[in-house]
């Protein structure tokens, strides 16, 4: 028994990670479909070691009778055909941007908010968090549920493949370029990334403020609590596959290290790497390809009454995109959320 399963954008690198996530992790499908636009129909896409599907057309495909929807083609795109497969009858859970903030869509990541997964038969749509802010909040929620977080401050360095296979390209071309002392014009970005950081990702925004650094606020409000407040800068760094964000916490009561450390051991999806000696910490290249977020350099914040600081990792292809949405699907199950599958 298994769920027919469509991959939307499956020829992207979000959509390639969620093939690759399905089948490692031996979900329960029937059937596994690869869509794309129609330039890609007709390529070929791997499904674990051994099959190979052939991208269709989303344009002319019918999702009835399909059981879950793993979208990661773009906004626009999703705006268009999200809702048409949620009105075939197909479960949606969208990785794109397009119904995160909207409040009858659960933005859910399941290790913080499972028990919002209830609230997606009102659209049959269920939205995945922004990468930055779903590891971001997997680290803050065991933390807020013993010591209640009052404010946020977080620096974001993001890796290139958050923007795309062409922002990989693109850095991997202008490395090349400055060592034989050709020419770089950026296309993907506003400056070049090869041995640069830029502080700009995605629109800026009238008060200032970029979308992805309102995203991390609004969304970590919506998901975990309220009453948080997120200031956040997010950096696009020239590196290929990982975030890692420094983040500063003031909780209303006090809360030590000791207690921090103890907690994050223990927390579903945290892994804590903190030796405070050289090479003792994880970093992007450390976390590549890897399912946790991981947590070093824990210690506390003088600055605040109540407060700590830590350095936060984790690979945003997994559990900042495809990870999480196949966490989704599979919670849907647990949860009993889904109707029942059929026979292979």
């Amino acid at each position: 028994m298994g769920y027919r399963v469509a991959v939307v954008g499956a020829t992207g690198a979000v959509g390639r990670e969620m093939l690759k996530t399905l089948a490692e992790r031996d979900f329960p499908v029937s059937e596994v479909i690869a869509l794309a636009s129609g330039r890609s129909a007709g390529l070929e896409v791997s499904f674990g070691e051994k099959s190979v599907l052939k991208v269709r057309n989303l344009e002319t495909f019918d999702f009835k009778g399909v059981d879950i929807g793993l979208f990661s083609p773009g906004a626009s795109v999703s705006a268009l055909h999200a809702p048409r497969a949620a009105a075939a009858g197909c479960v949606v859970i969208d990785n794109t941007s397009q119904f995160r903030m909207e409040p009858d869509i659960p933005l859910v990541v399941p290790e913080v908010n499972p028990h919002h997964l209830k609230q997606f038969s009102k659209r049959n749509i269920i939205a995945n968090p922004n990468c930055s802010t779903i590891q971001m909040v997997v680290a803050l929620k065991p933390l807020h549920q013993i010591a209640r977080i009052k404010r946020v401050v977080v620096a974001t360095y993001q890796s290139v493949s958050g923007a795309g296979k062409e922002a990989m390209d693109e850095l991997f071309n202008q490395t090349r370029a400055v060592y034989v002392n050709d020419p770089t014009v950026p296309e993907q970005f506003t400056k070049p990334i090869a041995f640069n950081c830029i502080p700009h990702i995605d629109k800026f925004m009238d008060d200032g403020f970029t979308k992805e650094e309102w995203k991390m606020a609004v969304e970590t409000r919506k998901i975990l609590d309220p009453d948080i407040q997120v200031v956040a800068s997010c950096v696009r760094v020239p590196v290929f596959i990982g975030h890692s964000e420094a983040v500063h916490v003031e909780f209303e009561s006090e809360i030590t290290v000791e207690q921090a450390w103890d907690t994050l051991r223990e927390a579903p999806g945290v892994q804590v790497v903190d030796k405070r000696e050289d090479g003792g910490y994880v970093t992007q290249l450390d976390a590549a390809g890897e399912d946790a977020v991981f947590v070093s350099r824990l210690r506390r914040d003088p600055t605040v009454p109540h407060g700590l600081a830590f350095w936060c990792v984790s690979d945003n292809l997994r559990k900042g995109a495809a990870l999480n949405a196949v966490q989704i699907a599979e919670a849907l199950v647990e949860q009993g959320l889904l109707r029942k599958p059929k026979a292979a």
